[in-house]
């Protein structure tokens, strides 16, 4: 894997993850970013790992330098300063340097960010909506068209004030988990429907503000099955942390059937059904 070609790139950045309780959310880090479920939130974790070398690769030449010149010339040696004003050589090298450090940087990051802003052949399409405070999901295109649902948050308010001990997986539980298929392609369009939130779950590399009025796509691809949670990333009120987002990826069969237990319970109902719910409502 590249992470682990990259990680081998230097000792001295060896990870510093923590292990945690093994929550459904799939927190599995406590000092390190979560663990990615998908291709573009593993490229961003190999480039956030990269990115960290070149910056401690920087910090050590520079302060390097400097502590080494305030110790090597400091005034009680006798050390005379050094004339630069001026000095052509000087000027171009701390214009160059920074300037190829940033295209070094900006070829290695440009394929990462142009591949998450590609939302096109997305094999399903869900708009998800903000609110003060829940998401709402709507699946308008692929499998599953048509399914409407709102997720809120489901931990006990008692909690919240610790009056009852917390749950394993406190504010990041809710009644209705939006549900995914693994290695499919999902569009995820966000618009909101009062003031501006942003839907993000770290594991896919996720992050996109969710705008009253605008509609905002963003996508990913589960490479793995499990529970994966984020929150909304936007001060959005009072309320901001307790809405949380839960994605539960499942095998297509697994789906399939959730599709249709989700379409079974919006089926319209039978004419005897509805006549006799016309009878009751007129007696």
């Amino acid at each position: 894997m590249r992470i682990a070609r990259l990680m081998g790139l230097s000792g001295v950045l060896a990870s510093a993850a923590v292990s945690t309780a093994a929550l459904a959310n799939d927190m599995t880090t406590k000092y390190n970013l979560r663990t990615p479920a998908s291709g573009i939130a593993e490229n961003l974790y190999t480039l956030h790992n990269f990115l960290l070398v070149v910056c401690l690769l920087i910090f050590v030449a520079v302060f390097g330098v400097m502590f080494y010149s305030i110790f090597k010339h400091r005034k009680s040696k006798g050390a005379k300063p050094a004339e630069f004003h001026e000095s052509t050589a000087l000027e171009v090298a701390w214009t160059v340097v920074p300037f190829l450090i940033v295209v070094v940087i900006g070829v290695y990051a440009t394929p990462i960010v142009m591949a998450q802003k590609d939302t096109t052949n997305a094999d399903i399409t869900i708009k998800a909506t903000g609110y003060q405070w829940k998401w709402g999901y709507d699946y308008l295109k692929g499998e599953g068209e048509g399914i409407s649902f709102v997720s809120t948050l489901t931990t006990p308010y008692e909690q919240r004030l610790n009056e009852q001990p917390k749950s394993l997986n406190y504010l990041s539980e809710v009644d209705n988990q939006m549900v995914v298929p693994v290695g499919k392609k999902i569009r995820i369009i966000t618009t909101a429907n009062d003031v501006i939130h942003a839907w993000m779950v770290p594991a896919f590399g996720v992050k996109q503000d969710a705008i009253p009025g605008f509609v905002r796509d963003t996508w990913f691809k589960a490479e793995r099955v499990g529970t994966y949670n984020g929150h909304c990333a936007e001060l959005c009120g009072k309320d901001h942390a307790f809405m949380p987002i839960v994605v539960r990826v499942v095998t297509p069969e697994e789906y399939t059937a959730w599709v249709a237990e989700q379409k079974a319970k919006n089926l319209p109902a039978a004419p005897a059904v509805k006549a006799q719910v016309a009878q009751a409502t007129a007696q």
